[in-house]
């Protein structure tokens, strides 16, 4: 693993436990239609994959389904209208947050989430002192790609290689391998329908405090050398 000159994150399932008002959004959309709110449990899961995640587990419908993207614009409109009423940061991020600071770290976050979302969302829950974000929209592709986790390098004005980046699914892994970024593994957070251990991370991480640890231990490595 390479010292890091800064760290980048995920934001849903990462830094913000956001799944509470996503999950609402979704059985908004049930309760409206007759049925009753899908447990909480079963939509938690795939928080991290937006609307598509979300649609496909309350409804069973796909992107390719003729009314997925009406879905997808009232699922928007309802999450959009509640976006940060019960979500919060995951135990230990604001320590972490704080951590990289005092090690003289950059940070930033990059995510699927369109921009109109994050730049909502990121003031409201105490993330708005980060060096950079980056949005689904905010280039032309989204992860997997690794065009996203590119534009937070050049933004940082470092290179990719000098960053890590952290996420709570297997795409997060991808897009950071493919930006020849060190990869970690939040298992913190919803990781999706598979196990993190079967990502190929770099690392795989219980709490945000471990990654603290973990980054310090690098830290002094380097130094010692």
């Amino acid at each position: 693993m390479i010292t890091p000159k800064a760290i980048l994150f995920d934001l849903d399932g990462t830094l913000a436990d956001t799944s509470p008002d996503l999950a609402a959004a979704v059985n908004l959309m049930r309760t409206r239609r007759g049925l009753d709110p899908a447990p909480y449990l079963s939509l938690r899961p795939f928080a991290s994959a937006g609307a598509r995640g979300l649609i496909g587990a309350g409804f069973q419908v796909q992107a390719d389904n003729p009314n997925y993207e009406s879905m997808r614009l009232e699922f928007i409109e309802n999450y959009e209208n509640s976006i940060a009423t019960h979500s919060t940061l995951f135990p230990g991020v604001i320590e972490l947050l704080a951590g990289l600071r005092s090690l003289h770290l950059q940070w930033g976050i990059v995510t699927n989430k369109a921009a109109k979302l994050t730049d909502q969302l990121v003031p409201l829950i105490r993330l708005n002192d980060a060096d950079c974000v980056v949005s689904g929209d905010t280039t032309p592709f989204a992860k997997p790609h690794p065009e996203p986790l590119f534009e937070a390098a050049r933004r940082l004005q470092i290179t990719p290689a000098e960053c890590w980046y952290v996420g709570d699914d297997q795409r997060d892994i991808l897009s950071a391998k493919a930006a020849g970024m060190t990869s970690v593994a939040a298992a913190w957070g919803y990781c999706g329908a598979t196990e993190p251990t079967h990502w190929k991370a770099d690392a795989i991480l219980d709490t945000p405090l471990e990654l603290l640890e973990l980054i310090k231990g690098k830290l002094s490595q380097s130094k010692a050398a």
